[in-house]
């Protein structure tokens, strides 16, 4: 049916992308964007580029911070490798410090899924991003056996020496030297971390009937109570070993959103630091194990995010310090 004379002309609009998110306006997220900034379509990722900086700004009691330059440089390539890589959404995940150079660190998903298949990519500029093989548990094996700072070089090799036995009946030790080269060291530690101390709010994702982990749409953020407890944030990890819940346990939790381990179960006790800042507008949660990994929340805003700007190695001096 065609348009009369006098009817104005429609105003197009790209398949998979809306004006404005119905009923209020975007909120940033460090690494996601969550809630009512979650509009359908692929345009979170926009957001998050360009958010970078006022979501640092939050951390930044921590002293993380990024240049001006990184943070123009990181907003433009974040983008151009969630183009490449046709990604759905793609964040800073923080900044490993090296010797001789800096690795920048960032993780991309696939689809609705967030929790399984997230792709990690390295820089040493800011620009041009490298693709993170993931770990094998012959590297993380292997990796246990290398200390001290990163070089910055992904091509570095470490050496260290491990006594095998040879032969057998009247066998004796040999020694053997064993190569790690720094891009493979770097894969196990990122994984590392991620498994012990990356944190989501209680809400903030759901699970479906089939398993996927999706973004929570109706997630509001916690309330200042709530904020102020370890049990509400939990490790965005996969639950691998369930903990045993009594009946009365499990009624007060809902399967959808309680599938993944709370903080308050960390050991050792007291391994992260809960503390409000900006006039308890923002909930900071430091860890003490992963010295550098911060974690923030706005409570009664889907404003959340974590960033991890550290040496890249474990504080296994902790139980002696609490």
């Amino acid at each position: 049916m065609g348009r009369g004379q006098g009817a104005l002309p429609r105003r197009r609009q790209l398949p998979g992308y809306r004006t404005r998110c119905p009923g209020d306006d975007s909120f940033l997220v460090t690494g996601r964007v969550t809630g009512r900034a979650e509009c359908e379509g692929s345009g979170a990722a926009v957001m998050e580029a360009e958010s970078l900086q006022q979501s640092l700004d939050l951390v930044s009691g921590s002293g993380h911070v990024l240049s001006p330059e990184q943070s123009a440089a990181l907003r433009t390539s974040l983008l151009l490798l969630q183009r490449d890589m046709r990604l759905s959404r793609v964040f800073l995940w923080g900044k490993i410090l090296g010797v001789r150079g800096d690795y920048f660190i960032a993780q991309g998903t696939e689809g609705g899924e967030q929790l399984l298949g997230r792709r990690t990519f390295y820089s040493l500029n800011c620009m041009d991003w490298c693709l993170l093989p993931p770990a094998s548990e012959a590297v993380f094996a292997e990796t246990r056996a290398v200390t001290g700072r990163f070089i910055g070089d992904p091509s570095h090799e470490y050496e260290h020496t491990v006594r095998k036995k040879v032969g057998e009946g009247d066998a004796y030790e040999e020694e053997v030297t064993n190569h790690i080269k720094e891009e493979a060291r770097l894969g196990a530690t990122i994984a590392l971390i991620d498994k012990e101390a990356a944190v989501v709010p209680r809400g903030a994702f759901v699970k479906n009937p089939l398993g996927h982990v999706n973004v929570n749409h109706c997630f509001r953020g916690l309330t200042v109570s709530e904020a102020a407890k370890l049990s509400s944030f939990f490790h965005f990890f996969p639950t691998l070993n369930p903990k045993k819940k009594s009946l009365l346990e499990k009624a007060d939790q809902d399967p959808s959103i309680d599938f993944l381990d709370s903080l308050e179960h960390d050991i050792p006790k007291g391994s992260w630091s809960l503390q409000f800042e900006q006039g308890n507008s923002v909930v900071i949660l430091r860890s003490l194990l992963w010295l550098g990994m911060t974690f923030y929340h706005v409570p009664l805003t889907p404003q959340h995010g974590y960033v991890y700007i550290g040496t890249g190695e474990r504080n296994i001096d902790l139980p002696f310090m609490i």
